[in-house]
């Protein structure tokens, strides 16, 4: 893509040598030839394969599991429950000090999703494996479930995760991830014009080419080599390491090409098992999603509700932004606080704004844990926020290229989070696209500059 060096100054310039620049890929004839290996392309004598019996439901008591008729299914070996499991409660973002432990490796109490693992199921064979799956019988006493973030937060809303005691998490002390700048009361009172807007989001899946999985071998010296399509070899390491008690060298992970990962390989739910079934057995061990159990209970990007109360000037310049952000984690946190903070931190956006008040909370409901996708926390934060500033500028009667250029921030600028502004550069990148796309905008934008703030 086409891209105009005159925009930016000196210092910025030397960031842009690889703009527009084809490269390469270093994997691509791998890829086109057909000679790229994955982990499932491996081979192992013995191999046992794993299927997991899942809940129908998506909140419910468990009363009892009887797997005696699954252990009569010719080719089934083993079957594993949560007393199996070393440490069976744990969260993935322990490993930063993200507590409590909230998410069970197999469920044992309750379920509190659809498709929440319970039980594992291992066999000689794929089809003897989903035979025995069939025959493990669940007793379950179904629980009201609550789906909506908001509704979830409610005096009286079903109890979705015990280990937290509430619907949310709590940061620091506080009910919700926050920012505070100024007196937004005041800037919304000093306005000409107020508008307030709601966005929603649902949960996107990732829908990767290549599903889910490992293969865990046993190696020599008690080790076990897992080949994985992990996004995050070291992670699933670590916290793998602390759900089985293993010293962490009797762990080696084996990554290699993921088909499609965009961040819904970095929960470590097949692994851990699989270490643990291969530990067990003696035995190479084969835990893959089929297609179905990746839509269904793979994390998705989290659904979000953002609610943006602006007050601006009738000349366009933003005085106050108020954000009411609702994150979906589902029934348990995964990366969703993190994904919650990151959200706040973005807010209110690559604008000076001198008063900003915004709540971003990180809520439980009883739908599939939502985690990692492609800039998760922000992405669907920015969406809301730029369809805001173009109803803004269209509110002031102002081109919404020029808005954007007159509201940006400058060097220098401080922003709500009490950082000053450094490197800005999205008066150029607005100048910039505005001449690619053939957009006119007045002399006086094409005369401002990131550097500094007008007069």
């Amino acid at each position: 893509m086409e891209y105009r060096k005159e925009y930016f100054s000196d210092a910025r310039r030397e960031d842009l040598t690889e703009v527009g620049v084809t490269r390469q890929r270093s994997d691509v004839l791998g890829h086109v030839t057909g000679k790229t290996q994955y982990y499932a392309d491996r081979t192992f004598p013995g191999l046992l394969h794993l299927k997991m019996v899942r809940s129908p439901h998506h909140h419910a008591r468990i009363k009892s599991i009887d797997i005696s008729k699954a252990l009569k299914v010719p080719g089934v070996v083993r079957i594993l429950s949560a007393k199996d499991v070393p440490q069976n409660i744990y969260t993935i973002l322990c490993l930063i000090q993200v507590e409590p432990n909230d998410e069970p490796v197999l469920a044992f109490d309750k379920v509190r999703y659809k498709g929440e693992q319970i039980a594992a199921v291992l066999a000689e064979s794929e089809q003897a494996a989903l035979a025995g799956v069939a025959k493990v019988k669940v007793a379950y006493e179904e629980l009201p479930a609550v789906f909506d973030v908001e509704e979830a937060l409610k005096p009286g809303a079903p109890l979705v995760n015990e280990y937290h005691g509430r619907n949310w998490f709590t940061y620091e002390g506080h009910h919700c991830r926050r920012v505070r700048f100024g007196n937004v009361e005041e800037g919304f009172a000093e306005a000409d014009h107020v508008i307030e807007e709601m966005y929603q989001s649902s949960p996107i899946e990732h829908a990767p080419t290549e599903t889910t999985g490992c293969i865990v071998v046993p190696d020599q010296n008690e080790r076990y080599a897992c080949y994985s399509n992990t996004q995050a070899l070291y992670f699933t390491l670590d916290n793998s390491a602390l759900i089985l008690n293993s010293p962490f060298h009797k762990l080696r992970l084996i990554g290699g090409t993921v088909g499609g990962g965009f961040g819904g390989k970095v929960d470590v739910i097949t692994e851990p098992i699989a270490f643990l079934s291969a530990m067990l057995t003696r035995r190479p061990v084969k835990y893959e999603y089929t297609r179905e159990e990746e839509m269904q209970v793979s994390s998705p990007r989290a659904a979000e509700r953002i609610y943006i109360k602006d007050g601006v000037t009738k000349d366009g310049r933003i005085l106050a932004r108020k954000v009411r952000l609702y994150v979906d984690a589902g029934a348990y946190s995964r990366h969703s606080p993190y994904g919650t903070t990151k959200a706040a931190a973005h807010m209110p956006g690559p604008y000076t704004i001198p008063h900003v008040w915004v709540d971003c909370h990180c809520v439980y409901t009883n739908r599939t844990p939502s985690s990692a996708m492609r800039g998760f926390g922000v992405t669907i934060g920015d969406f809301a926020l730029e369809v805001q500033m173009d109803k803004l500028a269209r509110l002031v009667g102002m081109d919404p290229m020029e808005f954007r250029i007159l509201n940006a921030y400058r060097d220098g600028d401080m922003k709500a989070h009490r950082k000053e502004v450094q490197g800005a550069a999205l008066v150029e990148c607005v100048k910039a696209a505005a001449d690619l796309a053939h957009w006119p905008i007045g002399e006086r934008y094409k005369a401002m500059s990131s550097e500094k703030r007008e007069a």
